[in-house]
This record gives structure tokens, C-alpha cells and sequence, in this order.
């Protein structure tokens, strides 16, 4: 007798092959079998699943718990929307290894580069480390509710080898890449599933600079990369200069893979700056499919964006200097004083400098307000705060303290930076269908004050397959594929992203109709009291990690069957 059968469920089974309606048995923590549906044999247990959606769960590539890992089992915001494996060590930025007297720089690092709390880090990481094997080790001593899968990052390796050299973005010798790649290697035989790095000028850290090995040659990032080849599993993750990718940074990604056999896998985005230049990388990324060469893109479900409040890291108010005696009051006296006719005048005033046109003004057609209910992440310019102000005939500061007052001082502004120059997400809808374009960019953990992207998972279902209105959707089961099996296989997780026999036992059951968060807020949840947004969501039904049930309507059922990812299966 099976442990678990799901009845009559309508079945995504993350192939991206139609839905079909089936009964799902569990033993073992294992898919038993995938039945039609009332032709199941009965079970220890089972769960109606008439008019519901039963997916795989998400598995997440591109996340930051590195230092949440140590103090939170549930490792949220992924685990309240459906994810039970994620992919964490992206973007050159990690913990391992570490010297015990770069402790403060590798988190002066981490939260310079994704805006995670300094005190929270302080307080909550154990540092029962000091190779990365020793790090690999510390998180299988842990349980979880999602199973967690490591990369090894480029800074840290490069400030323990080169100490200051690496730091300050020095050339490496010979003898230093042989090192790094030495450490890599290892590394990897202890269970990464792969080795990031960035080049990118807006990764810096909190003394403002650039992550090490921004700068580094094709020499340094090749001879680390033969380490992949000599392991023979591995993913080269990076953070990239976009408008350097199909110019001087494709030769080296192609002479990776070349070499290798292995993926490389390429942050995409959308600047305003260049926004056809993803055309051009979705080309390149077509002769090297077309060569046998494996490099990917990875792609976010919607534009890269700032929520602006009065509780974050920023508000539109701080570039005025008028803002500045009331903005460290308490929230409630802030909002207050606000409300003060002499200080929204004073607000009104264009100051000397032209900074607050340059970053506000001037903006104001790219500002969305966000009100109760689900954020509108594909905004029309007719409704940015520019539009509101123009026919409402008011000063549009009015409009944004109104809006940052909001709700006691919850109110925010959305305001995105990649993926929209087109004013809609048509560069999604285009990319989520390449083949060699890969769902990720959710950052979950990471930017806590400014972004609250970590929900992306259930926004795919919600937005792409059905609310969209701005634009055509796109097939339920291309989106569940898309987060499920297309990103395991990405990182060698062959056993998990599919509903058949013989995998693990990881899966969503779905309330598809009523699916839906709502607006984030600010949670002071963090060790040390530290702040981040977080977004819940509402409509799963139950997940399942290895057969555990983990959630249950939404709320954690206390198990934690989730544990360290060791390598590809």
C-alpha cells in the first residue's frame, strides 16, 4: 500500500506535455506511480485533488540564502510559494572559504552587492567553517524545509588566496589562478553544484568596491573554469556588464564550454540603455546551441524594480535636502510630520542641485504606486504617478508623500531599472519561449529593503498564465516547466522537476483560481531585528519535500525533511 495517493488532480507534471487529470501515489518518499485518475489503489492516506492544480515543486537556481542558511529552516520567502530546492552562491558572493579575519569583509561584501542587513548577518551566521568543505558540512548538519544546493563564489575564493591582492581587484598570477581553481575543484568534489562570479559595475560592496574579480582576465576566469572539466559536473554562473556580454565577455563564456563540456549560465537583463542588445545575445546563444556548446541565459518573470517606502533602504524624499531633519524620526513622527504644511511646500521646491530632478523628477513616468491587493507588475505609463499628477493638476511630490504615507507609512512606490524599457513585458514574453533562456534572476534572500522579487515563483502562474492583460499569456505548462524540470536539469538535479515514476517526491498542490499574494510589507524578522519585505502567498494547498508534507494551506506544518544537495543526481 502506497504512503500517499492525490486523486483526480488536474496534472502539470513539469514535462510540459498537456495537463491531463490523474491520481499521483507516494511511497517512500518517491512517485509510486501516475494513474488515471480513479485508478489509483487506495493508500495510507489520501487527498481529494478534484478541481486543483498538482505540480512539481519550483526549484529555484538563483537565490542568496548563503547566510540565512544559517539560521532559518524554512529558508522564506521561497518555501511560502512553492519551492522545495534552491540553487544558492550566485553572483561571485558567498562565505566559503573564509579566514577567520575576513569574517566582516565577506559580509560588508554580501550586503553591498544584495542589500541583506549587515547586523543580521553579524548576529545569525555561525562561521563553524573555514574551507568551503568545512561550509558544505555545516549545512548538512542542518534540516530543512526545502533542500538546499550550493555554488562556490569568486570573491571569497579570490580573498583567500590573494588576500588584499584579490580584494582590491589586483591581477592574478599563474600561480593564483592554479590556487583558485584548486580550491574550486575541491569544492565542487564536496558537493557544489557549480562556481559563480561578477562583472558587473553595480555589484559593490558596502565601502563601494567592486566584488573581486570583476576585472578579472579571460586568463583567471578560463583557468578556474577548468576545474568544471576535471570534476566533470558544474555550472559557470555570472553576473555580467550587459552591454558587454555579445562583445568581449562571449568569446571566453564559449572557450568555458569549449573546454569544459559544462554549462555556462549568463545573467540577462533588459537596460534601458540597450534595449535590443538581448536580441543579439539570444542570437549568439543560437550558434553556439547550433555548435554543441552548452551556455544559457538566465531570465526574470518580470522587470528588476526598486518598491520605494518609508521603511526601506530608500525613498524618493531622501535626494532633498529639505527631507532630511525629519527622516530618522520614528515612522509614526516621520508620517506626521509629513502632514506639515510648511515641509510639503518646502518638498515642493526644486532645490539647487539638480539631483532631485535627476532622480525624481524626472522619473515620474516610470513610478507606479502600489495600492491594496496584488501588485500590477506590468504597469501603463497612463498610470505612473507623472500621469495621476498631470491630470489630477497637483504637484506630483503631494503625490508621493501621499503615497509613502499610505497605509501608517506602509505605502510604497514601484519603480523598475532593467526589463521595462519597452513599457510592458514583452521582453519577457519573448525570452521565456528561447530555448536557451532559463527561469531565474528571483534572487530570493537577497535586497531585502529594496526588492521583494523572492515570490517570482507564483507570480509566473498568476501573471503569465493568467491575469496578464497587457499581452498575450503563455501555456501553463511551458511556465510550470519552466521552474521545474528545465531548471533541475540545469544543475544536474535529474531526480527532482517531474511528476513520474521513480522521483522524488516533491510537489505542489494548487488552489489555481484563487492564487494570489498580496502587496509586500516590511517584517523586522531578521536576527538583530533587521528588516526585509516579505510577500506570502495564498493558495497552496499543500507542498510536499520528499513526501513530507511542509505546508498546509499556507502555513508550515513544523517538518523539516529538506537537506544539503551533495553534487548532481
Amino acid at each position: 500500500m502506497a504512503d500517499l495517493v492525490i486523486r483526480n488532480a488536474h496534472l502539470v507534471d513539469g514535462s510540459g506535455t498537456p495537463a491531463r487529470s490523474a491520481d499521483v501515489s507516494v511511497s517512500n518518499g518517491v512517485i509510486a506511480s501516475v494513474d488515471e485518475a480513479g485508478a489509483a489503489p487506495t493508500a495510507q492516506r489520501e487527498i481529494d485533488a478534484s478541481g486543483l492544480l498538482l505540480t512539481p515543486g519550483w526549484v529555484d537556481v538563483h537565490t542568496h540564502y548563503d547566510a540565512q542558511a544559517s539560521w532559518d529552516p524554512y529558508l522564506t520567502p521561497s518555501s511560502w510559494h512553492g519551492v522545495t530546492s534552491v540553487v544558492m552562491g550566485n553572483c561571485g558572493v558567498g562565505f566559503a572559504p573564509a579566514a577567520p579575519d575576513r569574517h566582516d569583509w565577506l559580509i560588508e561584501m554580501m550586503e553591498g552587492v544584495e542589500d541583506i542587513p549587515g547586523s543580521a548577518m553579524t548576529e545569525g551566521i555561525t562561521w563553524d567553517w573555514e574551507s568551503f568543505e568545512e561550509f558544505m558540512d555545516a549545512l548538512d548538519a542542518r534540516h530543512y524545509a526545502i533542500d538546499v544546493g550550493a555554488q562556490i563564489a569568486h570573491g571569497p575564493v579570490r580573498g583567500y588566496v590573494m588576500g588584499d591582492r584579490g580584494a582590491d581587484n589586483e591581477a592574478a598570477t599563474p600561480d593564483d589562478i592554479a590556487a583558485m581553481s584548486t580550491i574550486v575543484e575541491s569544492g565542487l568534489r564536496a558537493g557544489a553544484l557549480g562556481f559563480s562570479t561578477s562583472r558587473t559595475p553595480l555589484h559593490k560592496s558596502l565601502s563601494g568596491e567592486l566584488v573581486p574579480g570583476t576585472h578579472a582576465t579571460a586568463d583567471e576566469l578560463v583557468g578556474i573554469a577548468d576545474a568544471l572539466g576535471r570534476v566533470g559536473h558544474g555550472v559557470f554562473q555570472f553576473a555580467p556588464d550587459h552591454v558587454e556580454v555579445p562583445i568581449s565577455e562571449m568569446p571566453w563564456m564559449r572557450e568555458i564550454a569549449r573546454r569544459t563540456g559544462q554549462t555556462v549560465s549568463v545573467n540577462l537583463n533588459q537596460p534601458d540603455s540597450a534595449p535590443e542588445l538581448w536580441r543579439e545575445v539570444l542570437s549568439q546563444l543560437d550558434a553556439a546551441r547550433d555548435e554543441g556548446l552548452s551556455i544559457v541565459a538566465q531570465v526574470a518573470g518580470r522587470s528588476v524594480g526598486l518598491l520605494m517606502c518609508l521603511e526601506g533602504s530608500f525613498n524618493p524624499l531622501d535626494f532633498h535636502p529639505a527631507y532630511g531633519p525629519v527622516s530618522a524620526l520614528p515612522l509614526a513622527e516621520r508620517v506626521n510630520a509629513l502632514q506639515n504644511p510648511e515641509l510639503r511646500a518646502a518638498l515642493r521646491v526644486e532645490p539647487d542641485r539638480d539631483l532631485f530632478r535627476r532622480v525624481v523628477l524626472d522619473k515620474l513616468d516610470s513610478w507606479w504606486a502600489v495600492e491594496d491587493g496584488d501588485i500590477d507588475y506590468e504597469p501603463h505609463v497612463d498610470e505612473s504617478i507623472g500621469a495621476l499628477a498631470r491630470r489630477a493638476n497637483v504637484h506630483p511630490v503631494d503625490l508621493i508623500i501621499d503615497q509613502l504615507c499610505a497605509h501608517d507609512g506602509h505605502g510604497m512606490i514601484l519603480t523598475p531599472f532593467f526589463n521595462y524599457a519597452y513599457g510592458d513585458l514583452s521582453f519577457q514574453y519573448e525570452a521565456h519561449q528561447h530555448p536557451s533562456t532559463r527561469m531565474g534572476l528571483a534572487d530570493a534572500g537577497a535586497h531585502c529593503r529594496v526588492i521583494c522579487d523572492g515570490g517570482t515563483p507564483t507570480f509566473m502562474l498568476t501573471h503569465w498564465t493568467r491575469d496578464r492583460r497587457r499581452g498575450p499569456t503563455l501555456p501553463l505548462e511551458l511556465i510550470v516547466h519552466r521552474q521545474t524540470r528545465q531548471t533541475a536539469e540545469l544543475y544536474g538535479l535529474n531526480d527532482r522537476g517531474l511528476i513520474a515514476p521513480g522521483l522524488r517526491a516533491d510537489m505542489n498542490i494548487i488552489d489555481y483560481e484563487r492564487l494570489t499574494f498580496g502587496p509586500p510589507r516590511m517584517a523586522y524578522d531578521l536576527p538583530a531585528g533587521a528588516r526585509r519585505l516579505v510577500q506570502k502567498a495564498d493558495g497552496y494547498v499543500a507542498t510536499f519535500v520528499n513526501g513530507v508534507q511542509t505546508v498546509d494551506h499556507d502555513e508550515f506544518t513544523g517538518e523539516l525533511p529538506g537537506r544539503l544537495i551533495r553534487g548532481p543526481r
